[in-house]
């Protein structure tokens, strides 16, 4: 089979013994991989009901069908698992070097159930599989676990391993899963999963090759590529892309509104100058810090860069990675920070103690909103004084955060299970079922609404649909069928095991060509669709299963309408994110109630099974 090893792996850490199952072709065929196929197996092993943290509780690691190929911008693994933010599917992903190696120490995917007696981390060695104590390793950093799998597997045969932080162990809805000391799977507590069953890290090492169906096709796809990037309309964006990564946006983005300001309460210019926002451009110290850039496996775009901080006000020893635009925005406007020594340490501090930088910095913001209000007092943050754009206060929440300790016990689960604790600051809380969103308003990008509260991984926005900058003016009616095509698109991205940034060389169906070259199905432009709706199907089938229909689907009122007093390029702007969603789902051929209908999952293809579960035959009296 092209494109797989064939091979897929099941663990169990209660016992530690494993299962390998082969791959069948049609059965990656009908799912790829990526979060179609994670979805799959998780509705296919976990009982309706079972917690995120329970011993029966999934958490996969997923390639997909382009990783371990020479195929461009193929470096992106996901992680599926249930969310403890949400108690509902969750998905995130992550970058690096992670995905080859998965497929080359001989598997596709890896799940993961049941709960390890002590600390564990598991080796998978060109199809070995092996558990090992990870006792030692327990309490310690990411870098430092990194370290010490060094020098445990030696060096002479490269490795590279998932690994969870402190704040994975602790269980912190924020813990992310880090990959090459500074890449994230980070989104909906996918590390507190891992932590929960006592694993540390999956290392993965080996030497399996995934065959190329068309090697010569592959490498003129992968040519045009190169030429979009070279000789294209977009070539100067690539060129700065190259040169400052994804936080070359971050004063743009603040400019436009398109950034959170102040907990998302504020706005550029009123609450956040422009003298701040441009110390925040990695324009002004990017050759200051910068060692060398850094590209995810195959990737031409080379858009991350590794910095030595030895010099800022916050000495970090070792080198550590630039921040992503979110970072930047999370630790900046968010926050209202001007100061970058602040920023990048906080970045470091998240990465190193495996947190999400975005449900971070937001739960800060968050801190600092209630602290001006009157919400919270010194008595409840320990003593910390959290004035608006403080670094001091910035960088000790963050500490406290990331350590789990005194204050830091509370807000590690977020800004939304915080203010529960603390009985105050709900209507402060900016959220989408409980998950802090990305640095793109829904204000200044309202397609972006109905994505953040009604996809089936609430509050992300790489999960596509209208998106980010698309100005969609009311009354919000019809724009179902142009969601749903740009939602397909970026489903199919993500399970063929590409970055989403390939959608900006303007080349039609680029990961549909690479995935025929490499896999020789032959895929058609329907089969995309129907693949992006299957997604969509599985992953809100999962959740109909778990009790999370429309009802359960929740947002906060600021990231649908604007603040009164809010000022800025985004006063009065009011969603009708309902009326969005109403011609989403009749398009996609769901039920006003988020239930997809029977027709939809038979003509999507592979969830005929489904029927019978979502709509149980009636019992006669």
């Amino acid at each position: 089979m092209y494109g797989y090893v064939g091979k897929l792996l099941f663990v169990n850490l209660s016992n530690n013994t494993y299962d390998i199952r082969d791959l069948e072709e049609s059965f990656a065929k009908t799912y790829v991989g990526g979060h179609l196929m994670g979805a799959r197996v998780m509705y296919d092993e976990m009982e309706a009901g079972t917690g995120a943290f329970d011993e029966a509780s999934v958490i996969g690691f997923m390639g997909g069908p382009l990783n371990n190929t020479k195929a461009f911008v193929s470096g992106r693994y996901t992680v599926v698992s249930k969310s403890p933010v949400y108690d509902g599917f969750n998905d995130c992903n992550s970058g690096g070097y992670f995905a080859p190696m998965l497929k080359k120490s001989g598997f596709d995917a890896v799940f993961v159930k049941g709960i390890s007696d002590k600390p564990v981390y598991i080796l998978l060695d060109d199809g070995e599989v092996s558990f090992h104590d990870a006792s030692d390793l327990w309490g310690k950093t990411v870098k430092q676990t990194e370290e010490c799998l060094e020098k445990e597997l030696g060096s002479d045969k490269k490795f590279n391993a998932a690994i969870i932080g402190p704040g994975g162990e602790r269980l912190s809805y924020m813990a992310a899963i880090m990959n090459d000391s500074h890449r994230a799977a980070a989104r909906g507590g996918s590390g507190a999963v891992m932590g929960s069953k006592k694993l540390k890290a999956l290392v993965v090492r080996g030497n399996h090759i995934v065959e190329v169906a068309d090697p010569e096709g592959l490498v003129e796809t992968n040519k045009m590529i190169s030429t979009a990037m070279t000789d294209g309309p977009m070539k100067d964006y690539f060129k700065g892309f190259r040169t400052l990564g994804t936080l070359r946006s971050v004063s743009f983005s603040m400019s436009r509104g398109d950034g959170g300001v102040k907990n998302y309460f504020g706005s550029y210019g009123k609450d956040y100058s422009e003298e701040d926002c441009q110390r925040l451009d990695p324009m002004n110290y990017d050759g200051k810090y910068k060692i060398k850039t850094f590209g995810c496996a195959n990737c031409p775009f080379h858009c991350g860069a590794i910095y030595d901080l030895s010099s800022i006000k916050y000495p970090v020893e070792g080198h550590s990675g630039r921040p992503e635009y979110e970072t930047g925005a999370a630790f900046g406007s968010m926050v209202l920070n001007g100061d970058v020594d602040v920023m990048l340490y906080c970045n470091e501090l998240c990465n190193e103690y495996g947190l999400d930088t975005i449900s971070v910095g937001a739960t800060v913001a968050w801190v600092m909103d209630c602290y001006e209000l009157g919400y919270l007092t010194k008595a409840d943050i320990d003593g910390i004084e959290a004035a608006w754009g403080s670094p001091e206060a910035i960088v000790e929440l963050t500490k406290k955060i990331c350590a789990g300790e005194g204050c830091g016990e509370i807000l590690q689960y977020g800004s939304y299970w915080a203010s529960k604790k603390y009985g105050v600051g709900e209507d402060r809380v900016v959220a989408a079922s409980g998950i802090e969103p990305a640095q793109h308003s829904s204000l200044f990008s309202p397609g972006l609404a109905r994505t953040y509260k009604y996809d089936p991984t609430p509050g992300r926005h790489v999960k596509g649909g209208l998106g980010t900058g698309w100005p969609v003016a009311p009354p919000y009616l019809g724009t179902g069928y142009l969601d749903m095509t740009k939602a397909i698109k970026r489903e199919f991205i993500t399970m063929a095991g590409t970055c989403i940034l390939i959608a900006t060389t303007g080349i039609p169906d680029i990961t549909l060509r690479l995935t025929n070259a490499v896999t020789g199905w032959g895929l058609s432009n329907q089969d995309e669709i129907n693949y992006g709706l299957r997604t969509l199907h599985m992953r809100q089938a999962f959740n109909v299963r778990e009790g999370r229909k429309r009802s359960a689907f929740w947002m906060s009122d600021v990231l649908r309408k604007a603040p009164e007093n809010m000022g800025g390029p985004l006063q009065g702007v009011d969603i009708d994110v309902e009326s969005m969603a109403d011609s989403f789902f009749d398009v996609i051929g769901w039920t006003r109630d988020m239930v997809p209908s029977k027709e939809a999952l038979m003509l999507a293809g592979g969830l005929d099974d489904l029927v019978p579960q979502l709509y149980p035959p009636r019992q006669r009296v």
